[in-house]
C-alpha cells in the first residue's frame, strides 16, 4: 500500500471515530435553553383527566398535592386527579426535555348550579364559590326560594360561608333594621298571717306558748317580769294583776308592680345586637386550693339579642328576649355575702315580618303558692280553744312577662334631612358689644306685657 493510501485510511477512521460524539452534542440541549409554552389544564374537584406527551416520562413534579396531584400510568401518559379548588405547576421531564402546565381546578360548582337548575326551574341563580365562601347571585321570584337556595348551599358546603347576594322584585335597598321592642312585666302578690302567742309573766312563774313561726314575746333573764319584742306589728294585750298577756299576728297585703322598658336598636343585615337594661351583681367565687376570692359579676335585668336578616321585602328574626330579676329569699351565704338568686324568664323564637308588622310573645307566667300551717300537739286538738294554739300563713305571687316587637327598615339621614334639635328660642347671654359694656352683660329678662286697650293704668305711690 502506498503512503497516500495509508493517510486516506487514518483520515476516514479519526472521522468516524468523532462522528458519533457529534451526533451525541447536537441531541443534547444546551443548559440554558428556555422551556416550551405553558398549557393549561382545566379540570373539576373530585374528577380526573389523562394528559398525554410526545416523549417518554421520566419523572413528575406537583406544587401542592392538596389541590391536585398526578401519577405516571404509561410511558406518555399522566393522570391527573383534581381535589379542591386552586391552581398548581405540573412539570413533566423526558430524557432530553420537559414540559410545564398550569392546573386550574374548579370546585364543584357545576353540580350544584345543576341543583339549582332542577329544583327552582325559571330562576336565575348563578354560584361562584372561593376558597371559604360560597357567593349566590341572581335575581329569583320569592322569598321562599331565596331562603331555600341558601339553605341547599350550606348544606353542600358546610365549612364555608354563604354570601347570599340574590336578588327580589321590589326589594328595599335598606340594609339597616331597626328594632322596636317593648316589655312590659305585671307582678301581683298576697299574703295572709294569723297566729296567736299566749304568755304569763309572774314573780314566782313564767309561761309562754307559741307555734315559732311567728315570733313571740321573749322574757328577761333578770326580771321575769319584763318583756322583750321583737315585733311590733302586732295586737298585744296584758293584764297587770293577773301577768296574763296575749300578741296577735294578723296580717293580710297585695301588693301590685308593673315595669316597662322600651328599647330601640339598630343592626346590619345579618349581624347581631344586644340590649340590656338592669345591672351586674358581684359573686364571690373561691379560687382552687388556695382560698383567695375572686369576683365575678353575673348581668340582671331586661335584655334582648336578636340578628335580622333582610330577605327583600320580608325580615327574618332570630330573637332571644329574657328578663331576670334578683331574688334574696333563695339566696345562699357564702363567707358572710347573702349572694341572692335569679330569677329568670327567657324565649328563643325565629319569626318573618313585614317592614312594620308586630308580633307579641305572651304567656310567659309564673304562679308561686305557698301555704304554711303550724300547730302546738294536743292543744291544737281540743275543741273551740284548739284553735288558740295554731297558726298560719299563706303566700301568692303571680308574674305574667309579654314582649311586643316591630322591626323597620331604615336608611340613614342626609345633612339636609336632620331634623333641628330642640333649643331655647331666645338668646341667653347676649354677645358682647350688643347693648352693655364688655363685662357687664346682663341676662335676658321676661319680657314686659302689652298694655291692653282701653285699660285704665293703675297709679303708683301708696293710697
Amino acid at each position: 500500500m502506498s503512503l497516500r493510501q495509508q493517510c486516506a485510511a487514518v483520515v476516514i477512521g479519526l472521522v468516524t471515530l468523532a462522528a458519533p460524539g457529534s451526533l451525541l452534542r447536537a441531541q443534547v440541549p444546551q443548559p440554558g435553553a428556555a422551556p416550551g409554552a405553558v398549557e393549561q389544564i382545566n379540570i373539576t374537584a373530585g374528577r380526573s383527566t389523562v394528559v398525554m406527551t410526545d416523549f417518554d416520562i421520566t419523572r413528575i413534579a406537583v406544587t401542592n398535592p392538596l389541590i391536585a396531584d398526578a401519577v405516571v400510568v404509561r410511558p406518555r401518559e399522566v393522570l391527573v386527579d383534581g381535589k379542591a379548588s386552586g391552581t398548581v405547576s405540573l412539570i413533566v421531564w423526558g430524557d432530553a426535555t420537559r414540559k410545564h402546565y398550569d392546573v386550574v381546578v374548579d370546585a364543584g360548582v357545576s353540580l350544584l348550579q345543576q341543583n339549582f337548575q332542577d329544583l327552582f326551574r325559571g330562576e336565575d341563580v348563578n354560584v361562584a364559590v372561593t376558597e371559604n365562601s360560597v357567593i349566590l347571585s341572581g335575581s329569583v321570584s320569592n322569598n321562599d326560594v331565596m331562603l331555600r337556595a341558601a339553605e341547599i348551599a350550606r348544606a353542600a358546603f358546610p365549612k364555608s360561608s354563604i354570601v347570599n347576594m340574590l336578588q327580589l322584585p321590589g326589594g328595599s335597598p335598606s340594609n339597616q333594621v331597626m328594632l322596636q321592642v317593648r316589655f312590659a312585666e305585671v307582678n301581683r302578690n298576697a299574703f295572709l298571717q294569723a297566729g296567736l302567742n299566749l304568755f304569763a309573766a309572774h314573780d314566782s312563774f313564767a309561761a309562754r306558748s307559741t307555734t315559732q313561726q311567728f315570733a313571740g314575746p321573749q322574757f328577761d333573764n333578770e326580771s321575769q317580769s319584763l318583756l322583750e319584742f321583737t315585733d311590733y306589728l302586732n295586737l298585744f294585750f296584758f293584764h297587770r294583776g293577773s301577768g296574763i298577756g296575749a300578741v296577735l299576728k294578723a296580717l293580710q297585703g297585695r301588693g301590685q308592680l308593673q315595669s316597662l322598658a322600651e328599647p330601640n336598636l339598630i343592626a346590619y343585615n345579618g349581624q347581631e345586637a344586644s340590649f340590656l337594661a338592669g345591672g351586674e351583681i358581684p359573686i364571690p367565687v373561691v379560687q382552687g386550693l388556695t382560698g383567695n376570692i375572686s369576683i365575678v359579676y353575673k348581668e340582671f335585668g331586661v335584655r334582648l339579642n336578636f340578628t335580622p336578616t333582610i330577605a327583600g321585602d320580608v325580615i327574618r328574626l332570630k330573637l332571644r328576649p329574657e328578663v331576670s330579676s334578683l331574688d334574696y329569699n333563695n339566696g345562699i351565704i357564702i363567707s358572710g355575702f347573702r349572694i341572692p338568686a335569679l330569677l329568670t324568664r327567657r324565649a328563643e323564637t325565629d319569626v318573618e315580618l313585614r317592614d312594620g308588622q308586630s308580633f307579641a310573645i305572651a304567656g310567659l307566667m309564673n304562679n308561686i303558692s305557698q301555704a304554711d300551717n303550724q300547730a302546738i300537739p294536743v292543744l291544737s286538738k281540743l275543741p273551740i280553744i284548739g284553735n288558740l294554739f295554731k297558726s298560719r300563713s299563706d303566700k301568692a305571687e303571680q308574674t305574667e312577662l309579654m314582649v311586643l316587637i316591630t322591626p323597620r327598615l331604615v336608611r340613614p339621614l342626609d345633612p339636609d334631612e336632620v331634623p333641628p334639635l330642640p333649643t331655647e328660642p331666645g338668646k341667653f347671654i347676649k354677645p358682647e358689644g350688643e347693648g352693655a359694656e364688655p363685662g357687664k352683660e346682663l341676662m335676658d329678662a321676661p319680657e314686659a306685657p302689652k298694655p291692653v286697650p282701653g285699660a285704665v293704668k293703675k297709679p303708683k305711690g301708696k293710697l
